[in-house]
């Protein structure tokens, strides 16, 4: 009797690149407004922090977040004085993902404020709008398309994750076995056919996902074409 399929990675996936994309476009947007018009040392520095992870094998990405959240590393040490511990269960998927998919939003986003004309807000300060209120009704207005495009690949990026999840979170089926690990394994068991179905499901999503933003992004150009 054929043994039903488990579609808990699917589901892993889906709510871990969900969760982990939210805080991407949340960390990702406000440090990128801090850096769009910032010069200098401490901007440089900024830039190569956030983009660390974009360089970085994932694998030693997962070995810096498992000595920092590890029983005897600084945050580790403080979750298990209130009780808690983040390794080897769901959110350290979602930090996993998190931390390897934030310099993708971050650089979009900081490339769309960048591109905002800075007479807009300044014609908003001269009207009595604060700084936020101006970044709030006129910078993110006008570079959302930008940061729904930040937003949509680091969702494909956070979706595909393997090598930091696996180091921080581990396999544990139904409970931090994404989509790539469950390839992984599967392949180690020499079930193909399960490693093939979830190399197309991965693929599939991430295609609809960058062909959706092909088309939006093809759509918008063409009609402010026609507009012009």
């Amino acid at each position: 009797m054929a043994q039903p399929t488990d579609w808990s990675p699917l589901w892993i996936s889906l709510e871990t690149s969900i969760t982990a994309t939210a805080i991407t476009l949340i960390l990702g947007v406000g440090v990128a407004a801090w850096r769009a018009h910032r010069r200098g040392p401490a901007a440089a520095v900024i830039d190569g922090i956030c983009l660390l992870p974009l360089v970085l094998p994932p694998t030693i990405v997962g070995f810096f977040l498992l000595l920092l959240f590890g029983r005897n590393g600084p945050l580790g040490k403080l979750l298990l004085q209130i009780g808690a511990s983040v390794v080897f269960s769901w959110p350290a998927t979602v930090i996993a993902a998190a931390v390897v998919a934030f310099p993708l939003m971050y650089l979009t986003a900081r490339a769309a404020l960048e591109q905002v004309d800075s007479r807009f807000l300044e014609a908003a300060r001269t009207l009595g709008a604060s700084e936020s209120r101006a970044f709030r009704q006129i910078a993110l207005p006008l570079a959302w398309p930008g940061l729904l495009a930040g937003t949509i690949l680091s969702f494909a990026r956070a979706l595909g994750e393997f090598g930091a999840t696996l180091m921080l979170a581990g396999n544990i089926p139904g409970k931090t076995a994404t989509i790539p690990i469950a390839i992984y394994f599967a392949v180690e068991a020499d079930d193909m056919h399960s490693a093939l179905g979830w190399c197309a499901a991965d693929m599939v999503i991430s295609l609809a996902l960058l062909g959706g933003l092909y088309y939006w992004t093809r759509a918008r150009g063409l009609a402010r074409w026609a507009r012009s």
